[in-house]
């Protein structure tokens, strides 16, 4: 796999390489199964109900939350 660069200006006007598109196009060989890595429905229902906690909830803070409001 060769590396692409591209060249692009910078914020004072100059110009200057930087690395491209570094992945590989395509789809995976085998799709990501991850219900099959849960036992069975309550660990499944354990699983999407601790990641909306997280999102959602006003006491966990997302990633893209903040702790304390602007």
């Amino acid at each position: 796999m060769g590396e692409k660069k591209i060249k692009k200006e910078r914020w004072d006007g100059s110009e200057v390489e930087i690395l491209g598109e570094t992945y590989e196009e395509g789809l995976p060989e085998e799709p990501i199964r991850w219900r099959s890595k849960l036992g069975d429905r309550q660990q499944m229902l354990r699983y999407l109900q601790s990641g909306e906690r997280y999102w959602f909830s006003n006491d966990w803070y997302g990633s893209e939350r903040r702790k304390t409001p602007a």
